[in-house]
Protein backbone atom coordinates (compact mmCIF):
# COMPACT_ATOMS: atom_id res chain seq x y z
CA UNK A 1 0.00 0.00 0.00
CA UNK A 2 1.39 3.30 -0.45
CA UNK A 3 0.36 6.44 1.28
CA UNK A 4 -2.69 6.52 -0.33
CA UNK A 5 -5.52 3.91 -0.07
CA UNK A 6 -7.56 3.60 -2.97
CA UNK A 7 -9.23 0.84 -0.68
CA UNK A 8 -10.12 3.02 1.84
CA UNK A 9 -11.62 5.41 0.11
CA UNK A 10 -13.91 3.51 -1.31
CA UNK A 11 -14.82 1.97 1.78
CA UNK A 12 -15.54 5.81 2.94
CA UNK A 13 -17.85 6.53 0.16
CA UNK A 14 -19.41 3.43 1.03
CA UNK A 15 -20.64 4.43 4.26
CA UNK A 16 -21.43 8.29 3.83
CA UNK A 17 -23.80 7.39 1.34
CA UNK A 18 -26.43 6.80 3.69
CA UNK A 19 -24.98 9.60 6.17
CA UNK A 20 -25.50 11.97 3.32
CA UNK A 21 -29.02 11.16 2.10
CA UNK A 22 -29.67 11.54 5.60
CA UNK A 23 -28.14 15.09 5.78
CA UNK A 24 -30.05 16.01 2.98
CA UNK A 25 -33.30 14.99 3.64
CA UNK A 26 -33.44 16.08 7.02
CA UNK A 27 -31.61 19.54 6.69
CA UNK A 28 -33.13 21.20 9.60
CA UNK A 29 -33.19 17.95 12.11
CA UNK A 30 -31.52 18.15 15.37
CA UNK A 31 -30.84 14.44 15.15
CA UNK A 32 -28.52 14.77 18.84
CA UNK A 33 -30.24 15.27 21.77
CA UNK A 34 -27.92 14.06 24.25
CA UNK A 35 -24.98 17.55 24.64
CA UNK A 36 -21.91 17.28 26.85
CA UNK A 37 -18.85 19.40 24.87
CA UNK A 38 -16.37 17.24 25.76
CA UNK A 39 -17.72 14.12 24.58
CA UNK A 40 -18.74 15.39 21.09
CA UNK A 41 -15.72 16.89 20.63
CA UNK A 42 -13.60 13.58 21.44
CA UNK A 43 -15.94 11.99 19.40
CA UNK A 44 -15.22 14.39 16.45
CA UNK A 45 -11.43 14.35 16.57
CA UNK A 46 -11.94 10.44 16.36
CA UNK A 47 -14.22 10.34 13.18
CA UNK A 48 -12.48 12.77 11.31
CA UNK A 49 -8.82 10.75 12.29
CA UNK A 50 -10.63 7.80 10.77
CA UNK A 51 -11.71 9.51 7.65
CA UNK A 52 -8.13 11.20 7.02
CA UNK A 53 -6.22 7.72 7.89
CA UNK A 54 -8.82 5.81 5.82
CA UNK A 55 -7.81 7.65 3.26
CA UNK A 56 -4.16 8.22 3.78
CA UNK A 57 -1.18 6.36 4.83
CA UNK A 58 1.33 8.11 7.00
CA UNK A 59 4.57 6.96 6.48
CA UNK A 60 6.53 5.73 9.03
CA UNK A 61 2.76 4.88 11.34
CA UNK A 62 1.60 2.00 9.36
CA UNK A 63 3.00 -0.53 8.44
CA UNK A 64 1.11 -2.66 5.37
CA UNK A 65 -0.58 -5.66 6.03
CA UNK A 66 1.03 -8.26 8.08
CA UNK A 67 0.00 -11.64 7.17
CA UNK A 68 -0.53 -13.25 3.42
CA UNK A 69 -3.60 -12.62 1.82
CA UNK A 70 -4.48 -10.18 4.42
CA UNK A 71 -5.65 -7.88 1.34
CA UNK A 72 -8.51 -10.77 0.47
CA UNK A 73 -9.17 -10.77 3.88
CA UNK A 74 -9.25 -6.84 4.04
CA UNK A 75 -11.75 -6.32 0.91
CA UNK A 76 -13.81 -9.21 1.99
CA UNK A 77 -14.41 -8.14 5.67
CA UNK A 78 -14.89 -4.63 4.57
CA UNK A 79 -17.18 -5.47 1.83
CA UNK A 80 -19.43 -7.91 4.32
CA UNK A 81 -19.63 -4.62 6.88
CA UNK A 82 -20.19 -2.25 4.65
CA UNK A 83 -22.62 -4.37 2.96
CA UNK A 84 -24.26 -4.82 6.24
CA UNK A 85 -23.89 -1.32 7.50
CA UNK A 86 -26.18 0.04 4.27
CA UNK A 87 -28.75 -3.18 5.13
CA UNK A 88 -28.85 -1.45 8.48
CA UNK A 89 -29.25 1.68 7.26
CA UNK A 90 -32.33 0.33 4.82
CA UNK A 91 -33.94 -1.51 7.54
CA UNK A 92 -34.15 1.02 10.15
CA UNK A 93 -33.79 4.35 8.35
CA UNK A 94 -37.26 5.37 9.51
CA UNK A 95 -36.90 4.06 13.21
CA UNK A 96 -35.20 5.88 16.55
CA UNK A 97 -34.22 3.06 18.92
CA UNK A 98 -31.53 1.22 20.00
CA UNK A 99 -31.25 -1.26 17.46
CA UNK A 100 -30.56 1.67 14.83
CA UNK A 101 -28.18 3.33 17.67
CA UNK A 102 -25.77 0.21 17.98
CA UNK A 103 -25.88 -0.99 14.72
CA UNK A 104 -24.97 2.22 12.70
CA UNK A 105 -22.44 3.16 15.20
CA UNK A 106 -21.27 -0.21 15.86
CA UNK A 107 -20.71 -1.48 11.97
CA UNK A 108 -18.39 1.40 11.28
CA UNK A 109 -16.58 1.47 14.29
CA UNK A 110 -15.59 -2.13 13.40
CA UNK A 111 -15.26 -1.24 10.04
CA UNK A 112 -12.05 1.69 11.25
CA UNK A 113 -10.66 -0.68 13.90
CA UNK A 114 -10.35 -3.54 11.44
CA UNK A 115 -9.04 -1.52 8.59
CA UNK A 116 -5.99 -0.06 11.49
CA UNK A 117 -5.58 -4.03 12.73
CA UNK A 118 -5.12 -5.67 9.16
CA UNK A 119 -2.78 -2.48 7.91
CA UNK A 120 -1.26 -2.56 10.86
CA UNK A 121 -2.03 1.46 11.54
CA UNK A 122 -1.49 2.48 15.29
CA UNK A 123 -3.22 6.11 14.54
CA UNK A 124 -5.79 4.56 12.68
CA UNK A 125 -6.40 2.18 15.74
CA UNK A 126 -6.05 4.63 18.50
CA UNK A 127 -8.32 6.99 16.27
CA UNK A 128 -11.22 3.95 15.52
CA UNK A 129 -10.92 3.29 19.43
CA UNK A 130 -11.76 6.80 20.66
CA UNK A 131 -14.72 6.89 17.48
CA UNK A 132 -16.31 3.65 18.79
CA UNK A 133 -16.24 4.78 22.47
CA UNK A 134 -17.59 8.20 21.77
CA UNK A 135 -19.80 7.40 19.11
CA UNK A 136 -21.38 4.41 20.42
CA UNK A 137 -22.75 6.40 23.91
CA UNK A 138 -23.91 9.17 22.02
CA UNK A 139 -25.78 7.18 19.34
CA UNK A 140 -27.39 5.38 22.41
CA UNK A 141 -28.03 8.58 24.48
CA UNK A 142 -29.29 10.12 21.97
CA UNK A 143 -32.41 7.29 21.42
CA UNK A 144 -35.58 8.52 22.86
Amino acid sequence: MSWFNYYGLAIMVVIMIPNIVYAVKHKNDSATAYRNKTVEIFEQIGRYGCFLLMIFNIPYTYFGFWFKSALVVYLSVNGALCLSYLIFWIVCRNRNDKLKALSLSVIPSCIFLFCGIVAASIPLVCFAVLLSVFHIFISCKNVH
